[in-house]
């Protein structure tokens, strides 16, 4: 009966311990952690474009996917690597 006891005891220490360190379930909080504020980051990322609503929805599309939006009106996409990478049907980039 005591191997029981203390199997019971070790599997409810290691569950704490899991939960503590955030082992189980750690991409569920990595992405309520990465949360932004995509409107208002596209909003000045396409302010200076040609073609400013076809530039809102393709940001706003990669931002949502990506929880990144690199930083300026254009360039600097290797400060967010998921958003430069996506890419339409016909292989050019997506994301403005």
């Amino acid at each position: 009966m005591a191997l029981s006891k203390s199997t019971l005891v070790l599997a409810i220490l290691c569950f704490i311990l899991i939960q503590e360190l955030g082992i189980y379930g750690e991409d569920q909080h990595m992405v309520a952690a990465k949360k932004i504020d995509c409107s208002g980051k596209c909003n000045y990322r396409c302010s200076k474009a040609r073609r400013n609503k076809i530039c809102l929805r393709a940001c706003n599309t990669c931002c949502q996917r990506c929880h990144c939006v690199p930083p300026g009106t254009s360039g600097n996409r290797e400060l967010c690597p998921c958003y430069a990478r996506l890419t339409t049907h016909g292989g050019k980039l997506k994301c403005p």
